[in-house]
């Protein structure tokens, strides 16, 4: 299957599974005349497949990174969809992923970010929708003050509300797979 044709089956799994057009209040506090539960799509096989694919060519085409990671609970299927994908390429052996809490656990050792993370890694953050950037923003900040360098942010779709604004605020682009206008909205 093309890169266009896995571009195509997802994007019509998404619309099949992940959108509704309904008023919703988002995770940012804005109100939405449409809702993207992206969960539907990437528990699927084909979703997580066809999720993890397209972004790891993303990721492969750019700069490298040691790491790739995002926020829990969102980014935790899309980071396992992306080491997947990686697993086929001999060249990504020593891609690691982690996912960031949004505040260290009270017990065992302690941690916020939690799996393949060490300071002065080359970090890529992933998550599947963005609408502010909040979450993803948050998840940038623990890895920065944890000795990690952010070099890119990727997302399965962007719903075009100022994420990629307040990336390129931070020296970032936003490199989704999918926008708002890709969506039948």
């Amino acid at each position: 299957m093309s890169s266009d044709d896995a571009r195509s089956t997802l994007l019509e799994l998404i619309h099949e599974v992940s959108f509704e057009r309904r008023k919703v209040v988002l995770s940012s506090g804005r109100e939405s005349d449409f809702y993207l539960d992206l969960r539907q799509t990437l528990m699927r096989p084909r979703g997580v497949e066809l999720a993890g694919r397209l972004l790891w060519e993303k990721l492969r085409g750019g700069p490298d990174v040691d790491s790739v990671g995002g926020m829990a609970v969102g980014a935790v299927p899309v980071v396992s969809a992306v080491l997947l994908a990686a697993a086929r390429d001999p060249g990504a052996e020593g891609l690691l992923g982690f996912f960031v809490r949004k505040e260290a656990k009270q017990h065992g050792l302690g941690r916020r970010i939690e799996g393949g993370f060490e300071p002065g890694q080359r970090v890529a953050l992933v998550e599947d929708t963005t609408t502010t950037g909040g979450s993803t923003l948050d998840a940038l900040d623990a890895v920065t003050e944890a000795g990690g360098k952010v070099v890119r942010v990727l997302c399965l779709v962007d719903r075009g509300e100022g994420a990629a604004e307040a990336f390129a605020a931070r020296g970032l682009t936003l490199e989704p797979v999918f926008t708002r206008a890709d969506l039948r909205i």
